[in-house]
């Protein structure tokens, strides 16, 4: 029947809306995904990006770094187009679907509510027609009746002439009422045929058309939004295709020899490789005996070193530690590093040096060196948060020469940096003496003087790191102008002892001789003390102190502290304007003696 027609199209087209219900809830589910993905890329990105003022900032100097750097970099653009694909989805599909099913549902009602009301339309018609069927059948069949009747009365001679008329005007009135019934029925039966054709063949066509081009226009609305869902992604591969040739472009830009050749330069020492090793003739007992005696001299303990067998001797060079390196196998041009500045005074050689012996062989050396306790003290002391030597004397000679350059780089900043300030307040000087409404021009002067003095002592500070740094470069005798530590306790002591000893090992033509080994031993027992010295018993604290303020140690050998901190002091400022701290045990280093306010202890001894 037409009624089921309908209930089957009602179940479809609401079958069809949920489905597209079901596609927007899908796409809506992606773009979560797509952002859920992009975030967890900008993650991926952020989490691997170097850290500001860390070491890792120094290691993206390699090509490889840089990269690996780029591609991060390109990771973050690509999850900004996975972005974009939410936004879009967002946007042109599920918004506007959302809209489209609501406005769907509307016309859906609506077609269905005018098909009810046409099937109730033509129902009612029906009924009427039945109505009107029967009367006129009731009224017949009383018409017959009330003619019975009549001619019953009419034939009957004991019947009254008057009931015989009126049992024929009762009859003639049936009749009469049966005709109208006829007319009435007829004409109902007529406006139900042409409503009946009107409803199956105009009204129910028509809203069964209309329902129909909903339902297309919901399946070319569903396919035209799959058709988006595709180009939404398309749009954005030539950028995502752009950022993976950038990874490309960058992986290629990979330099392997360029990146070797940097870490050669960074890590390059300049000390030269050990000579020959000299021949021991064991054939001539007495002039062995002669040289281990002068070796035990020099050394100053008097008790002979074991000696290692020919076949050792030959393999000691790759493993030799880099502090006993530098002292037993240093290149002439670069002297064995002096004792740190925290040693103990009585560790430092006060007496007369040892007279020159003759040559040793590199053998000797190489025993001493193997049969001592190896100890880096340099680097020990580092990592307790100690500082290094003020002319980087610690350090082979080409990372010498780089940390001195930065230095003499970083003094003329600051050079260039009070020379502007002074220059300024000259100029806001000299507006006050022209206008002394603005200001009292003998103000500014304490502040000049401070500055002059500033710059004259940052020129002397450049000075004195030229000196050293053209001593690395061969481009001046190698400490005859002035000592190369001013703060060392031993050149402090005895500076003429340092000088003549480096005018000693130079001979006639300019060159140093092998007789440098002679200082090189007398230092080395000395520095072993004072490692013993430094891991035994730590600097005793003398007092407290709290931070003024924040100060980032950076540099090497100082110690980063927070404004409020409480520390203890281990060295007082000894007029280069740095106070030696310890925060605990592993913990200490130098920072600026104005940034803390010192509470020095009556008996620091004690403390």
């Amino acid at each position: 029947s037409l009624q089921d027609q309908f209930d089957n199209l009602e179940k479809h087209t609401q079958w069809g809306i949920d489905v597209l219900e079901k596609y927007i809830k899908f796409v809506k589910e992606r773009t979560e995904i797509e952002l859920s993905y992009a975030k967890q890329l900008r993650n991926l990105s952020k989490k691997y990006q170097p850290k500001k003022n860390s070491k890792e900032e120094e290691e993206y100097r390699y090509t490889s770094t840089r990269a690996f750097l780029a591609t991060l970099n390109e990771m973050n653009d690509y999850a900004g187009q996975h972005e974009v694909i939410s936004e879009n989805m967002t946007s042109l599909i599920t918004a506007e679907l959302t809209r489209y099913v609501q406005e769907l549902k509307q016309e859906r009602k609506s077609y269905f509510h005018d098909g009810r009301k046409a099937q109730q339309h033509i129902e009612t018609c029906w009924k009427q027609l039945e109505a009107s069927k029967r009367r006129f059948e009731r009224d017949c069949k009383e018409a017959d009746r009330a003619q019975q009747y009549f001619e019953k009365m009419d034939a009957d001679i004991n019947v009254t002439k008057a009931d015989v008329e009126k049992a024929r005007q009762q009859a003639q009135l049936r009749h009469q009422m049966a005709e109208d019934s006829k007319a009435e029925y007829s004409s109902t039966l007529q406006k139900f045929n042409s409503e009946q054709h009107e409803h199956y063949y105009t009204h129910i066509p028509n809203i069964f058309q209309k329902i129909q081009e909903m339902e297309e226009r919901r399946i070319v609305r569903i396919g035209e939004s799959m058709k988006t869902f595709a180009e939404v992604d398309r749009q954005v591969i030539p950028i995502i295709g752009k950022c993976l040739d950038e990874i490309t472009k960058a992986a290629e830009s990979v330099d392997h020899k360029n990146d070797s050749q940097m870490v050669i330069e960074a890590f390059k020492s300049g000390f030269e490789p050990p000579g020959d090793v000299d021949f021991e003739d064991f054939t001539q007992p007495m002039k062995r005996t002669v040289s281990e005696s002068s070796l035990s001299n020099s050394r100053g303990d008097g008790k002979s070193e074991p000696k290692f067998g020919s076949k050792s001797k030959g393999k000691l060079w790759p493993f030799i530690k880099k502090n006993k390196l530098m002292s037993l196998l240093t290149s002439p041009h670069q002297p064995p590093p002096p004792p740190p500045a925290s040693a103990s005074p009585s560790a430092v050689p006060n007496g007369p040096q040892s007279p020159k012996q003759q040559k040793e062989p590199l053998s000797h050396r190489f025993n001493e060196f193997m049969t001592s306790k190896p100890k880096i003290h340099c680097f020990r002391s580092l990592k307790r948060g100690g500082a290094g030597p003020e002319d980087f004397s610690n350090l082979p000679p080409e990372q010498r020469r780089k940390k001195l350059q930065q230095k003499v780089d970083e003094l003329n900043r600051d050079i260039q940096k009070e020379m502007d300030s002074r220059d300024a307040l000259t100029k806001m000087k000299d507006v006050y003496i022209k206008n002394p409404q603005m200001g009292d021009a003998a103000s500014v002067d304490h502040r000049l003087a401070e500055l002059g003095q500033n710059i004259e002592k940052l020129r002397l500070e450049v000075q004195k790191f030229e000196g050293w740094l053209a001593e690395v470069e061969g481009r001046l005798p190698a400490r005859t102008e002035q000592p190369r530590r001013q703060s060392g306790v031993y050149e402090a002591q005895n500076p003429s002892g340092v000088n003549s000893c480096a005018q000693d090992r130079e001979s006639p033509d300019g060159s140093y001789t092998e007789e440098q080994s002679q200082e090189t031993e007398m230092k080395v027992p000395a520095t072993d003390f004072d490692d013993e010295f430094d891991d035994e018993e730590p600097l005793p604290t003398i007092g407290t102190c709290k931070a003024l303020y924040t100060f980032e140690g950076q540099n090497e050998g100082t110690i980063s502290v927070a404004e409020g901190e409480l520390l203890y002091v281990i060295e007082e400022d000894k007029g280069d304007g740095w106070t030696r701290i310890r925060r605990n045990e592993d913990e200490e280093g130098y920072v600026p003696t104005s940034y803390v306010e010192v509470y020095l202890d009556k008996n620091a001894k004690g403390a």
